[in-house]
């Protein structure tokens, strides 16, 4: 196929390096047609209907999800053979395949195919990703036929823009009639409930819990097996209620009867705005189905709709779009500067405006002031390179600069190891992820963070084995996503025994109790799990649970509270443990975190937040959980703080004050003033507190246990609040490799010394430089036994921790031999000379501490 710009245009784009642009093909016969209507149309269907009528074809749609959802459809006419799955995290990709189905975004823009559409095509009006729609819309042709499918408001700008296209408007299969306001609990039964944060689903959710049995609960936040396992609970019937946000408009196929809106404003990640009448359409249209007929209506403290908007949605009449978002994709790629000029490049077509600036450009302007990472873009393909790393999506939404920073890692790695991301790298980030403890916020969390992992493994040249990272996220991703499921599903849906229900419909009262293993009974039966102070619901069977149930079962289990404080304040410290998330917790149960303090050793611990403990209570469990976390520290650390009582003078003083700084550990060259000003008796008296002063260290050997060094590590990370929580040593370890990302300073504090990648423990240290200082009296010595078995490492590694020490290193065909340095050994000699006019006792020598006992 010839591309419709001429020729050397193209010769041009290839020059300069510009982004591919589709292919287009003019010729006459090449049908160009805008299907357009509200939802519950069919148009999704009639597009996939003619590309299998085609040979080849392609759809673009706006959402993963939509995108694995259509591609097994067509999997199931055509076969795995001849279908191809393409989004930004999953890739399919048969060697023969003739029918694409991707996101928009990942669309494969050089490959030619008969058929190609676009779903939902008035998302160029989106201040996010517009900008990729309208590049769609204009560039994005079929050889044969081109189809967009979408709102019938943006009807006039295709008609401006693409002048010969031809326009089906389809009316919508079943009626939409708007309700009023009800409130929550007399919402009916297979009713979807939308707000618009987080914590407004969760709210709603545990009210419809409480009220109705429980809800399934969709957010953009969660990965799609999560959000299908979701919709899958109300599909089967096991609730009867979804709570969503936004998320619920775009495309998602549910038998719903009845949308339900408990606010009409949202934060689009720039400022509060009020949802306009297309976007509160998509929403409501979810309601009825194919023939069925829907309704629409507010809830909670939703105020009213106006009769004007009511009017809108009822007859799907919204006012055009005027204006859609465009961004230049033609860039060059010379230099830097010259991307982001091309980048920022005004449109000049009537009706094109300039988007906000999208997360990759705020990612490229953050990576182009880091000196580390701009000095490898200075041609061509490291410029590609650099925006190909930041158009790696967040899709954990922080707004904080961990993700750039992340970015901005990977590119300094692929440039400086052939374009390739090293195994062991990118092997301690996933591995770190393959967790499914925790909460819902930390599951979701995680679950972001393993998608990025899982988007950067579908970029197959930057991995070794890229096959082996894609298994192994998706392996992850899917852990994460069905512990996330679980965990919504515990907390939001409570099944309870049907024959419990019956109860119900007898007794005006039900019997409750809490049994000494925690087990929580209404009437008989077993209903969850008191676990610490966190109620979990029994999950066993799934009829929906009533108000009655639910009130009995929490009137049990706030009486249970002042009993299980008390047993809780009666427990010996031996019950309590610090988890190295920062989690407290009793028994195995998180019941408090700590957070950063007011120095290394003060962290400040707070309560985890639960319903059922009132303030008097929750203020006894946080007295007794900071009674045994001053215990813990003391006990732990004690060398080092009863340094605190030790009567010592002015520069013992400040070696201390240093030394507490450094959680146990001080380098001798940050202390060499003080340390050669202190006193005789002060040294005895650091001594006696078990301070010791070496070579190269000041150190508390007991400090280096390992229970010692595990809190020091915790107690550092939770000062320091790293993006990327660091390697802790194992139990005893001597020695290990530092991980790049881990600063100096926390091995440092931790009881190590860094010798080029090397840590060192530092009585380790102390012992290796006596043993070459001694063996080096007579000349050069064999780097053998006596030296690795110190540090467990081999004599390569070895001979680099005494060269970084100060000796020479001199290497023999079977051997490696150490000795002291020349420059040294005459610096000494002219020392000596010197020596015999002016004595001078060291300090630190027996004689001067012969000289103090003689006094």
């Amino acid at each position: 196929m010839i591309p419709t710009f001429p020729s050397f245009l193209a010769s041009f784009c290839k020059l300069v390096h510009c982004a591919p642009v589709m292919q287009i093909d003019t010729s006459s016969d090449a049908r160009i047609s805008a299907v357009l209507g509200p939802t519950n149309t069919g148009k999704t269907y009639l597009a996939l209907e003619r590309m299998m009528a085609h040979g080849t074809g392609m759809i673009g749609f706006p959402l993963r999800l939509l995108a694995r959802e259509n591609y097994d459809r067509v999997v199931k006419i055509k076969g795995p053979d001849q279908v191809a799955l393409i989004t930004g995290e999953e890739k399919i990709l048969p060697p023969h395949a003739r029918y694409f189905l991707c996101t928009v975004e990942s669309m494969p823009v050089d490959h030619t195919v008969d058929f190609l559409a676009i779903d939902e095509i008035q998302l160029c009006a989106d201040p996010e990703r517009g900008h990729i729609f309208t590049d769609r819309l204009i560039n994005a042709r079929g050889q044969a036929e081109t189809m967009f499918m979408g709102s019938q408001s943006i009807a006039p700008l295709i008609r401006r823009l693409i002048p010969d296209v031809q326009f089906d408007q389809r009316p919508r299969f079943s009626k939409l009639t708007y309700t009023g306001s009800k409130k929550i609990t007399r919402l009916p039964n297979r009713s979807a409930i939308v707000a618009f944060s987080a914590s407004e689903v969760y709210a709603i959710a545990e009210l419809i819990k409480r009220q109705k049995g429980g809800a399934a609960v969709v957010l953009g936040a969660l990965s799609p097996r999560t959000r299908n396992a979701q919709v899958g609970l109300y599909q089967a019937g096991e609730v009867d209620y979804i709570i969503a946000t936004d998320a619920i408009g775009m495309g998602l196929n549910m038998d719903v009867d009845h949308v339900a809106f408990a606010a009409l404003s949202k934060f689009d990640g720039h400022q509060m705005r009020r949802l306009q009448a297309p976007e509160l359409a998509q929403i409501a249209g979810r309601a009825g189905r194919y023939m069925t007929d829907g309704t629409f209506g507010v809830t909670a403290d939703c105020p009213p709709l106006d009769p004007e908007i009511i009017d809108r949605l009822e007859s799907h009449e919204f006012d055009n779009i005027e204006q859609i978002y465009w961004r230049n994709s033609r860039l060059r790629f010379t230099s830097v500067d010259t991307l982001q000029m091309d980048l920022r490049r005004a449109p000049q077509t009537h009706g094109l405006i300039r988007p906000r600036i999208p997360e990759d450009e705020i990612t490229l302007d953050f990576l182009s002031k880091n000196p580390d990472v701009i000095k490898y873009a200075t041609h061509p393909k490291a410029v590609k390179l650099l925006w190909d790393v930041c158009q790696i999506p967040d899709f954990a939404k922080t707004l904080s600069d961990s993700h750039p920073r992340l970015l901005g890692q990977i590119y300094q790695h692929l440039s400086t190891h052939k374009n390739l991301l090293p195994t062991d790298w990118v092997a301690g980030h996933v591995q770190r992820l393959d967790r499914t403890d925790g909460d819902i916020d930390t599951l979701t969390q995680r679950l972001a963070r393993i998608r990025t992992w899982t988007y950067i493994s579908q970029r197959s040249k930057w991995l070794v084995d890229p096959l082996h990272w894609q298994d192994i996220t998706r392996q992850i991703e899917d852990k994460i996503s069905d512990a996330l499921h679980e965990q919504l599903t515990k907390r939001f849906v409570d099944r309870r025994t049907s024959a419990l229900m019956k109860k119900l419909k007898d007794k005006d009262d039900l019997l409750a109790a809490v049994t000494k293993s925690g087990d929580v009974l209404v009437e008989g039966h077993f209903v969850g799990r008191l676990e610490g102070f966190h109620f979990a619901a029994d999950e066993t069977d799934n009829p929906h649970a009533k108000r009655a149930v639910n009130a009995a079962a929490l009137k049990a289990l706030r009486q249970e509270m002042g009993r299980r404080v008390g047993t809780f304040e009666d427990e010996k410290d031996e019950a309590f443990s610090l988890r190295d998330d920062g989690y407290v917790l009793w028994r195995g149960t998180p019941c408090a975190r700590l957070y950063k303090g007011s120095d290394a050793l003060s962290p400040r611990l707070e309560t985890l937040a639960f319903d059922l403990i009132e303030d008097s209570l929750r203020g006894r469990v946080r007295n007794r959980l900071t009674k045994w976390l001053d215990h813990y520290i003391k006990r732990t650390l004690k060398p080092l703080l009863d340094l605190e009582k030790a009567k010592l003078n002015g520069p013992a003083r400040g070696v201390i004050f240093q030394l507490r700084e450094g959680l146990g550990t001080l380098a001798r060259k940050q202390a060499r003033d003080l340390i050669r000003d202190i006193e005789s008796k002060d040294r005895k008296t650091l001594r006696k507190y078990g301070v010791v002063i070496a070579r190269h260290s000041i150190y508390c050997p007991k400090l280096l246990k390992a229970a010692a060094v595990r809190l020091r590590a915790d107690l550092w990370t939770l000062y320091h609040q790293p993006d990327i929580a660091p390697f802790y040593p194992a139990s005893g370890l001597m020695s290990f490799e530092a991980q790049p990302d881990t600063p100096r300073l926390f091995y440092e504090q931790i009881g190590y010394q860094m010798y080029g990648t090397r840590c060192l423990r530092v009585d380790m240290a102390e012992r290796i430089a006596e043993l070459a200082w001694e063996k080096t009296k007579k000349g050069s010595t064999d780097i053998n036994a006596d030296f690795t078995s110190l540090a467990g490492c081999s004599a390569t590694v070895m001979s680099d921790i005494l060269r970084r020490m100060g000796y020479d290193i001199e290497k023999s065909a079977d051997t490696l031999k150490v000795q002291r340095k020349k420059a040294h050994i005459k610096k000494k000699t002219k020392a000596k000379s010197a020596h015999q006019k002016t004595v001078r006792i060291d300090p630190d020598s027996p004689f001067a501490q012969l000289k103090d006992w003689k006094k």
